[in-house]
């Protein structure tokens, strides 16, 4: 683009829209954050003066007629993807979207046909992609270091208590998406093939109050996996673990193992003469663990813009994931394996 700097508008200032508008704000060479976009006037005036940016906006169309901006960043519930996705790329606006990309295969298509359709870039947030440890064992399984990819083991176990709006399956797609949706584009990014069969058990052990209203929901769940090339999988997800947030992945090659991730916050233990044994502090929340993998998947959405390239994860990496967490609700409601 001729443009010395890309106007970026956030459209939904919680958790991680933050992390995206402060990035964006402050970290991403080349960028402006232009504007915020929120319905709720408390989350908007809050952005505002955290990152000093006077334009706002209770209704995000009302940007698109803002000539300075050129890309969205859409950080919002799942179920308003869809409907965000195609009104920007429509308006001839580049889109980052947080994972999951959407609720069903169609919908993503409908996203991925319409970006292409109106040439703008779509990049879906699965951010591990672009995490230091991450990207380091990809290099060594690649390298052929630890032989041919014969396993790959991720879990994700989050320290919250799930929010209301997530016991119904039917509108947050359930853990599988909201907490496995990284481990699913793990398993793929890693075997370098598609799911072929999944099978899912899942459980409610944590979350008492939605047994009433809710009885399908569940905060625990395990996956097994086949993939088109042979490889195996499994994925570990649960819900309101309290010890820690805590994300590793293991690669099993037929020469070797590649393990990612941590639970240490810091490389200091403790030791004293009460406490025999030593202690460590734990990593408290997910946005501490991958902060520097938000920056870095922004820099690379920005590059994509100005270099008119392909973003590193695409839309179609958002429909596969989104292909499997539908299969995994499927296995665990019908109890039987379900092939993609």
């Amino acid at each position: 683009m001729s443009k010395n700097r890309i106007g970026i508008c956030l459209i939904g200032a919680g958790r991680a829209g933050m992390i995206h508008a402060i990035n964006f704000r402050k970290n991403v060479p080349g960028a402006h954050l232009v504007a915020i976009a929120d319905p709720a006037r408390e989350a908007r005036e809050a952005a505002s003066a955290r990152l000093d940016v006077d334009i706002c906006y209770s209704d995000y169309r009302e940007a698109f007629e803002n000539k300075d901006i050129d890309a969205f960043v859409v950080v919002v519930p799942t179920g308003l993807h869809r409907r965000i996705v195609t009104d920007c790329a429509e308006a001839g606006k580049h889109i980052l979207c947080e994972k999951p990309m959407a609720m069903t295969e169609e919908e993503c298509l409908d996203m991925i046909a319409v970006t292409e359709k109106n040439k703008v870039k779509l990049q879906i947030g699965f951010m591990r992609r672009f995490d230091a440890g991450f990207r380091r064992a990809k290099e060594i399984v690649d390298s052929g270091a630890i032989g041919d990819v014969v396993m790959v083991r991720s879990n994700t176990r989050g320290p919250s208590i799930p929010q209301p709006w997530m016991y119904d399956i039917s509108k947050s797609n359930g853990p599988l998406a909201e907490v496995n949706s990284h481990d699913i584009d793990t398993l793929r990014w890693f075997t370098g093939s598609e799911f072929k069969t999944v099978y899912a058990v899942g459980g409610n052990y944590r979350s008492p109050d939605a047994k009433a209203d809710w009885p399908d929901f569940y905060d625990n769940v395990i996956v097994s996996a086949t993939f088109e090339n042979g490889c195996q999988g499994i994925i570990d997800g649960a819900q309101g673990v309290r010890y820690a947030y805590d994300a590793r992945t293991e690669v099993l090659g037929t020469t070797g193992c590649v393990y990612i991730g941590r639970l240490q916050e810091e490389s200091v233990v403790t030791c004293t003469a009460e406490k025999q044994s030593g202690s460590y502090d734990l990593v408290k929340s997910w946005r501490q663990l991958f902060e520097p993998a938000y920056l870095l998947e922004d820099i690379s959405f920005l590059n994509s813009i100005a270099g008119d390239t392909v973003p590193e994860v695409t839309g179609h990496d958002g429909l596969m994931a989104v292909k499997v967490v539908n299969a995994g609700n499927t296995s665990i409601r019908e109890k039987r394996i379900v092939t993609l």
